[in-house]
């Protein structure tokens, strides 16, 4: 395994709620700034949870490793993820009919950029979606022994999926006006199937890794 292999759990990271929070502040009276300070909440959340699962699961497989043996604790690890990604895919189909536009959405036309540099925080804090993303994509580094920097790509992929409202007004301009109500309602309806396949794809690559 590769950090490219980790690459595709980025969709799940951004896939309903959070894509649709992205496209109403693309919408905003200050969109860039606005768009902005959404990015820098979500990128503290996302450093820092794959980060703390990076290192509680590369502290269990070296100092652990070491004394019970590597393979035996790398075959733990595998299964933990398994549940977790089973878990994750119980919570996604569930919540596939309440990804669409909350009612306090609405107000994210008047957000400053700190409001929504807090609810960048908040949205991928308190969802559970993301907080089992982020454990398995930094637990699955951490056991086939990739270093710290080959979740920089997850997370500029999960920024760069996030700011596909913003690049599509900057990019078209007041075409933008038809674009992203089509992307909003493209993401409430049909984000969680995406989001199954790639963890079922996931699931598959881990579940080898046990089977080895």
């Amino acid at each position: 395994m590769n950090f490219l292999t980790i690459l595709p759990m980025a969709v799940v990271m951004v896939a309903g709620t959070q894509l649709v929070a992205a496209v109403f502040l693309a919408s905003a009276e200050r969109p860039r700034a606005a768009s902005l300070g959404y990015l820098a909440g979500a990128a503290l959340v996302v450093v820092g949870g794959v980060t703390a699962s990076w290192l509680v699961t590369r502290v269990v497989r070296v100092d652990v490793g070491a004394g019970v043996g590597g393979r035996a604790v790398e075959r733990r690890i595998d299964q933990a993820l398994l549940v977790l990604l089973a878990v994750l895919t119980l919570i996604v189909f569930l919540r596939r009919h309440t990804t669409g536009p909350a009612r306090w959405m609405g107000g994210l036309q008047r957000a400053s950029p700190a409001y929504a540099l807090r609810l960048g925080v908040l949205l991928f804090l308190a969802m559970p979606t993301d907080d089992l993303t982020m454990l398995a994509v930094g637990a699955s580094a951490a056991r086939h022994a990739l270093s710290w920097w080959h979740l920089l790509p997850f997370v500029l992929l999960t920024l760069a999926l996030l700011a596909l409202p913003l690049l599509a007004l900057l990019l078209l301009g007041r075409r933008a006006e038809v674009v992203l109500p089509r992307m909003r309602d493209w993401t409430g309806r049909h984000s969680w199937v995406v989001s199954e396949i790639v963890i079922g794809f996931f699931v598959v690559l881990t579940t080898a890794d046990l089977l080895r």
